[in-house]
């Protein structure tokens, strides 16, 4: 039997073009798509005036990240439709650029009078996201409720999704009340934002409230529960959601019991961290790195660095993240023998080019004793940004150079292209106390207020009245106090009565105490620190009355430990 195939001379028209590149977009095969854009072009039909086929090469281009391509397709067209800058807007928050996103929605709306349809906004939307734009998240929200668009719910979604990860809190939470029709996506959305912003009451109340309703819930909004739990410590909370996890047979997957381990480490339950990780059948790179960090976490840097070699061992390479996480651990023990080797191993592996990494890696040289190689590393970046530069400073002050590391710190601020953050300020705080650098201290507080705007918090107050205190300047710590634009804690007045000792000054070690007993009442420390300025000053009967207050409240104090390795 002989089979005979015809032949036909009828060509594809702007009907099949766009199936057939939407077809090639779907497969990324950009060469394919190439042809048949040529053979757009050459068209006598003029088939590449229809905005269908242009939508359809702008999705080609976008999704092989040709930007490039993809605008000078657009740029064929006089009057391009809704779809057509659709596209465009979408393909640009595609490929990590939302600013020209943006620039493009903006274009449309304002000089083109285009008005978009609700797929446009929720690219405009996500694009506000990835460059954490509030303000102009705002002005979508607006132009939605001004064209009536409020009522679809992936829409408003999106809306919700905007303002949780913009930290605008007050807003999702109003937005979420106003809905009429929620999904799992809003409900995860709501309570990811409550936990993304440390309000973990509130995420894991509406997580309750979820299930009370019998709300449908999915891996994503156990996650953020778990999450919640983690930040807040929660054990029995995450026992809890552990449980309806294990019900709905979510606890087998991968981001479900990533999440599980991380909540268990974090709330101290390491045998129950261990015990899910020894369970779950294929570990990732994340998993592992929660693990190695959960042990560093939980005062255990040995068996942290051997879960490591367990993990190369298994074949498993590591990311950066987890090389940063090694890197931390390490540092927990000091040794710099294993320093110099983890530090080979990131140049074999190509991860020492690394911002974050080096960062880790000075910290690590710094807390290991040789600062020598701290500064090598800190030297020999190409970039550094403001972790780095934190670390340096540090090391120096960690080593008793205040010098060093106030000239570390005059180089940062003499830079245009990065500024110091409160951290920073607390390193070259510390580094001033440690030293005795009293004059310096105060003219870098001063100007952490004055020249970068940075509000103090509880811990620079805390150093600058170490470092007052540790000078005799007792009056200017006392009048720092009282001049705190937040409420003194523990540690402000832990450092005034650690000077008072040393100084000797009974009448003002008083009252620090009597601040301290108040906000800490169960710290033994703060009433024997207190019974040993009586002693010292011959107040026998002051002093007993401390000692019998301690034992009345079965206070115990910390034991000291020493470590040889």
């Amino acid at each position: 039997m002989v089979c005979s195939i015809s032949t036909t001379t009828e060509m594809p028209d702007n009907f099949t073009i766009p199936i057939v590149v939407k077809a090639c977009a779907g497969l990324l095969e950009l060469e394919m798509g190439r042809t048949i854009h040529g053979f757009v072009k050459k068209s006598e039909k003029k088939i590449g005036s229809d905005m269908f086929v242009g939508s359809a090469l702008i999705e080609l281009y976008s999704k092989c990240g040709e930007m490039g391509d993809a605008l000078r397709v657009f740029q064929e067209f006089c009057e391009p439709d809704v779809v057509l800058w659709t596209s465009m807007v979408t393909g640009y928050q595609q490929n990590g650029n939302a600013e020209e996103a943006l620039s493009f929605f903006s274009k449309m709306v304002l000089k083109h009078g285009v008005v978009p349809d609700p797929v446009t906004l929720v690219s405009a939307l996500t694009a506000c996201v990835q460059l954490g734009f509030l303000l102009t998240g705002k002005s979508v929200h607006g132009f939605v409720i001004r064209m009536g668009f409020n009522t679809g719910l992936s829409l408003v979604n999106s809306l919700l999704n905007m303002y949780a990860k913009t930290g605008s809190v007050d807003n999702a939470r109003k937005l979420f009340g106003l809905m009429d029709e929620k999904d799992i996506i809003s409900w995860s959305s709501m309570i990811g934002c409550y936990t993304q912003n440390g309000k973990t009451t509130e995420a894991l109340g509406l997580f309750n409230e979820m299930v009370e309703k019998r709300v449908e819930f999915n891996s994503v909004t156990v996650v953020s529960a778990l999450q919640a739990c983690a930040v807040a410590c929660n054990i029995s909370e995450g026992r809890r959601i552990h449980e309806l996890a294990r019900r709905k047979a979510f606890e087998i997957e991968k981001s479900v019991s990533t999440a599980l381990i991380d909540m268990y480490v974090k709330c101290s339950c390491l045998e129950e961290a261990v015990y899910l990780f020894k369970r779950t059948p294929q570990k990732d790179v994340v998993l592992w790195s929660v693990l190695i960090s959960g042990y560093a976490q939980n005062g255990l840097p040995n068996e942290s660095l051997q879960l490591f070699s367990r993990m190369l061992l298994n074949g498993c390479r590591p990311d950066a993240v987890t090389m940063v996480k090694v890197l931390m651990a390490c540092s927990k023990l000091g040794v710099l023998q294993q320093a110099l080797c983890l530090h080979a191993y990131l140049i074999s592996s190509g991860f020492d080019d690394k911002v974050y990494v080096g960062a880790a890696l000075i910290d690590l040289y710094s807390k290991s004793g040789s600062l020598d190689n701290s500064v090598k590393v800190f030297e020999g970046m190409n970039k550094r940004d403001i972790v780095v530069w934190s670390a340096m400073i540090a090391g120096y002050g960690i080593h008793g150079l205040g010098q060093e590391a106030i000239g570390v710190f005059n180089r940062l601020t003499e830079s245009s292209a990065v500024k110091p953050n409160n951290i920073t300020f607390l390193s070259v705080l510390s580094a001033c106390s440690h030293t005795g650098l009293v004059d310096e201290g105060i003219e870098i507080f001063n100007r952490m207020v004055r020249d970068f705007h940075i509000e103090p918090t509880l811990e620079h107050y805390s150093i600058m009245v170490d470092l007052l205190g540790r000078t005799g300047k007792l009056d200017e710590a006392m009048h720092l106090i009282d001049q705190m634009a937040v409420p003194s804690g523990p540690h402000v007045w832990g450092a005034l009565l650690g000077a008072c000792r040393i100084h000797n000054n009974i009448k003002m070690g008083e009252i620090a105490a009597k601040n301290l007993l108040r906000l800490d009442p169960e710290h033994a420390g703060y009433y024997l620190l207190l019974s040993n300025m009586y002693g010292e000053d011959g107040k026998w009967e002051n002093m007993l009355k401390v000692r019998v207050a301690v034992k009345e409240k079965d206070l115990q104090r910390m034991p000291g430990q020493s470590t040889i390795i």
